[in-house]
């Protein structure tokens, strides 16, 4: 969006610490990093992002296809294109159910 962003994360455990990396580290990662980058392309300095996330915790499956589902939908409300898969800023993988069997031997 040409305004905001919309993630959905998977925290990864930090194996020396045993712990799940909080997500505040890993927000506080991506903004610099890409605050970093766009200044560069930019040339100029200054602040990119907000200091503040909207973030929310996802108990269920159905909840995390309910906000896929908008964040798809996101760039067609906003009239930047008809449909998703055109807005050239999205990145979407099928999610991968870990409790689908295997192939049989």
């Amino acid at each position: 969006m040409p305004d905001h962003v919309h993630l959905i994360l998977i925290p990864t455990i930090d194996a020396k610490r045993r712990a799940v990396i909080p997500l505040p580290a890993i927000m506080k990662a991506i903004k610099g990093a890409s605050a970093h980058q766009i200044n560069r392309r930019l040339a100029r300095r200054g602040s990119i992002w907000q200091e503040e996330s909207f973030d929310r915790v996802l108990w269920s499956s159905e909840k995390l296809d309910e906000k896929i589902a908008y964040i798809l939908q996101n760039p067609v409300r906003c009239g930047l294109v008809r449909e998703w898969r055109e807005y050239s800023w999205i990145w979407y993988r099928d999610r991968e159910n870990p409790y689908t069997p295997g192939p049989l031997a």
